[in-house]
Parts: C-alpha cells; sequence; structure tokens
C-alpha cells in the first residue's frame, strides 16, 4: 500500500513539473514571435515659388553609405565608437536607397535645374550629384536621445569627371521619445531640412559652373 502511495505521489510530482514546464514555453513563446518592425525614411518639401534657371540637367547618382550603415538594420550607440543594432526594428530598405527617391524630389523642387534625372537613365547630365552616407544613428549618449546623421555629397562635371564641389552635411535632431519609433520620428524631422540644404548646395555650384562655362 505504501509503495503504491508512493508511485502516485511521484506521478503527482511529475505531472506538476511538466505544468510548469509548459508554462514556461508558453510564456517564452510571444517574445519569440514578436514581429519585426519596419519603418520609412519620409521627407515632405514645400516648393520654392522663385528660383534660377539652370541650364543644366542634373543626374542623381544612386546614394551610398559607408560600412556599418550599409544595411536595413537600425542602429544605436550607447559608448563611442561601438555600433549596436535593434533587434526588432528595422528599415524597409537601407536608407541609402530609400533615400535616393527623396533626394531628387527636393531637387526637382528646389532647383532650376533644366532636369534632374536618376543615373542610367535615358537623359545624360551635364553635371553629377554624388551623395554618401557616412554617420546615421540613435545616440543614446545624450538625453533626450538624438538621431544623428552625416551625408557627404559631392558635384562632378560628367564630360570631364571633375569634382566642382564637395561638402559634408551633418544634422542632428532630438528623439521624441527614447526608442526605436522616435529616432524613426527625428530623422523624418530632420529630412526635409538636410535634402533642402543639399538642394541649396547643388544649385549654387550648379549656377557657378554654368557661368564659367559660357
Amino acid at each position: 500500500m505504501k509503495h503504491f502511495r508512493g508511485k502516485k505521489l511521484d506521478t503527482k510530482i511529475a505531472v506538476a513539473l511538466f505544468a510548469l514546464v509548459l508554462a514556461g514555453c508558453a510564456t517564452l513563446r510571444p517574445t519569440e514571435a514578436e514581429p519585426v518592425r519596419t519603418y520609412l525614411l519620409e521627407a515632405q518639401f514645400d516648393r520654392i515659388v522663385q528660383v534660377k534657371p539652370i541650364p543644366l540637367a542634373l543626374t542623381v547618382s544612386p546614394p551610398r553609405a559607408v560600412p556599418g550603415y550599409d544595411t536595413v538594420s537600425m542602429v544605436f550607440i550607447r559608448q563611442p565608437h561601438r555600433l549596436e543594432y535593434f533587434a526588432k526594428n528595422r528599415w524597409a530598405e537601407s536608407p541609402a536607397k530609400m533615400l535616393s527617391p527623396l533626394l531628387v524630389r527636393a531637387l526637382e523642387l528646389r532647383t532650376g535645374f533644366k532636369a534632374v534625372t536618376y543615373a542610367g537613365g535615358m537623359v545624360k547630365g551635364d553635371v553629377r550629384l554624388d551623395t554618401e552616407i557616412t554617420l546615421l544613428q540613435q545616440e543614446f549618449t545624450t538625453s533626450p536621445s538624438r538621431l544623428h546623421m552625416k551625408l557627404r555629397v559631392q558635384l562632378v562635371e560628367q564630360a570631364s569627371y571633375r569634382v566642382l564641389a564637395t561638402q559634408v552635411f551633418d544634422a542632428v535632431e532630438a528623439a521624441p521619445t527614447d526608442d526605436p519609433y522616435g529616432g524613426v520620428i527625428a530623422a523624418n524631422r530632420m529630412l526635409p531640412r538636410l535634402l533642402g540644404q543639399i538642394a541649396d548646395f547643388a544649385a549654387m555650384n550648379g549656377v557657378s559652373f554654368s557661368e564659367h562655362r559660357k
């Protein structure tokens, strides 16, 4: 009889342990199945009503990014020189690819080039705009966190491959919240201003080149 009770007790203990294991698995599943959140770089631009006509066609080459930032992963830092990536948050495409149509749109609306085209199109430009992302990260080294972006831009004469002008644009925007979505909001608030500055750079140097070429 005692032997039977011992077996019955062992069975109850085994069932209880099994239930605990199942409960633990159930607790882990939502975390493991948590969906990846995907974000876009977006920007709205105001058209400049009066711009100086520039008798040149501008070709916009596909933007590039330096290693560490040429990825759909969203970069953040908590200490200098160490890049980290959010695990459950990503860009819909690499920022360099998403930047391309936004840059073309800014140039169309804010400059007087007779044409603004993508590289590889039917129209061969007189000058070319090259852009490279050298930094794009959410920085938690400050409070609140901030989105920091640097773009290296140069204007090149197509016929001679001569560099007409080069400039590094450095922009910072405070994040409304200290999380990945806060960084996205900061990036999209920053972009109209940053791309507007690049358009002004292209226009100013395009005008200068066209006047010297006469």
